[in-house]
């Protein structure tokens, strides 16, 4: 019985060890910028991804929001965030998005979650703020 017991409890160990959470943070500035431009994933399952807008400014004049989608997918991505407009704070809802923050302004900060099963292998990603023409410059990779 004893031997049946550890068994359990060693592969249950064992299985906890598979999963792994990982904290990403990421930083908007007032200058239109990320303070990175890769998120690395690899070797999580999951991923808390931070975003801190580390400015003053408000959201309606420099919002900053994360979106991770397939680099194939973001100018799609970016004209469905555009649609949405201000008053759904330029949220896309494609069905290609990974996930996406709510937008920010200077001084919030916000947090969300995705499990890194959603990211496809060959498959190019892209991390990018879909406020009207930031993405032109606060856009990076997505590695796993």
């Amino acid at each position: 019985m004893k031997k049946v017991a550890l068994f359990i409890a060693s592969t249950m160990i064992a299985g906890a060890s598979y999963a792994k959470t990982c904290d990403v943070k990421v930083e908007g500035t007032d200058a239109m910028s990320y303070n990175t431009k890769t998120i690395a994933v690899a070797g999580c399952t999951d991923v808390k991804l931070s975003l801190k807008h580390t400015g003053k400014l408000p959201k309606a004049a420099m919002g900053h929001n994360v979106v991770i989608a397939p680099e194939s997918e973001m100018k799609n991505v970016i004209a469905d965030a555009t649609k949405a407009g201000p008053a759904k704070d330029y949220t896309p809802t494609s069905a290609s998005v990974v996930v996406a923050s709510k937008l920010v302004g200077g001084g919030e900060s916000t947090e969300v979650s995705f499990a890194t099963s959603k990211l496809k292998k060959g498959t190019k990603y892209k991390f990018f703020c879909t406020f009207p023409g930031h993405s032109a410059v606060m856009v990076g990779d997505v590695t796993f």
